[in-house]
């Protein structure tokens, strides 16, 4: 694990404990788990099939309401406690770790909720950068926290897009939605097999299996380099495809016959990321 501050325990009771010394009130704990994705690459944001699994690594998010509109926000693997105002929040990042919880902030703002304001602490041990999503955790952990201290009934589908469009337009990472909604939806002992454009699921026994989860430390960020050129690549792919099929909105709906034939008029590196994609699609099924 790669945390700023790794001696820091990390459990609902360790989080709950900390945050009665700092804020002096007993919270209510919430935690959402990072993933392994077991094959479906580059096929979510492209309407595509998926198969994660959820794992045994977690955001932890400590929260009570306030009597002002003040959003408080102190994190256990980083130093430094930020605080905002939930009438006048920012509208562009910061570039820090509190930018997944603004931008969640402001998504369920945008939705009609009124947002009580809140002492929160959030802590995690998924290794960070390690391509596990502790970043759609964060989201999808404080979504929830802050849905259920506005007395919110939570639909786990919608918060898994409202934490995607968190991303994609306050952070800046041009993601599908396979992180946040196996992060809704994992189950102990399953995978997860995901239509990303139905979001129709299938849970997966795999009770008696070992996963082997290997970080080989190599670390990346998906805001920014090659993920969102990725994406840039295969709707380059899209945009030209559908000159000869109107019916293409995704690259879901390409079938190799359709490559063979209109594919000529792409440029080699679209090319191959589009046959990437649809043969993906084979294969998760």
């Amino acid at each position: 694990m790669k945390l700023a501050n790794p001696s820091v325990e990390v459990s609902a009771e360790a989080l709950s404990r900390r945050f009665s010394q700092r804020f002096g009130a007993t919270p209510q704990v919430y935690a959402a788990p990072g993933r392994v994705n077991l094959i479906g690459e580059h096929t979510d944001y492209n309407d595509g099939f998926v198969m994660p699994a959820a794992i045994g690594f977690h955001t932890y998010v400590a929260a009570t309401p306030r009597g002002d509109r003040k959003l408080v926000i102190d994190s256990g693997n980083y130093s430094g406690q930020v605080e905002f105002d939930l009438d006048h929040l920012p509208t562009t990042r910061a570039g820090r770790w509190s930018d997944y919880v603004l931008g969640v902030a402001g998504q369920v703002a945008r939705t009609g909720v009124r947002l009580p304001g809140a002492n929160v602490i959030v802590c995690g041990d998924i290794p960070q950068g390690a391509g596990l999503s502790s970043s759609a955790s964060i989201e999808v952990a404080i979504g929830y926290a802050l849905l259920d201290l506005a007395s919110e009934s939570i639909d786990l589908a919608g918060l898994a897009r409202l934490a995607q469009r968190a991303e994609n337009e306050f952070v800046g990472a041009q993601c599908g939605i396979m992180d946040q909604f196996v992060s809704t939806h994992g189950k102990r002992d399953h995978a997860l097999l995901v239509d990303c454009r139905s979001l129709e699921y299938r849970l997966l026994p795999l009770a008696g299996v070992p996963l082997v989860v290997c970080n080989t430390m190599v670390q990346h960020s998906i805001s920014q380099g090659e993920y969102n050129d990725r994406r840039a690549e295969c709707e380059a792919g899209v945009r030209g495809l559908s000159a000869h099929l109107p019916n293409v909105r995704a690259l879901r709906d390409v079938t190799l016959a359709d490559l063979e034939a209109y594919g000529k008029d792409l440029s080699e590196t679209v090319l191959r990321r589009c046959r990437h994609v649809v043969t993906e699609n084979a294969r998760v099924l």
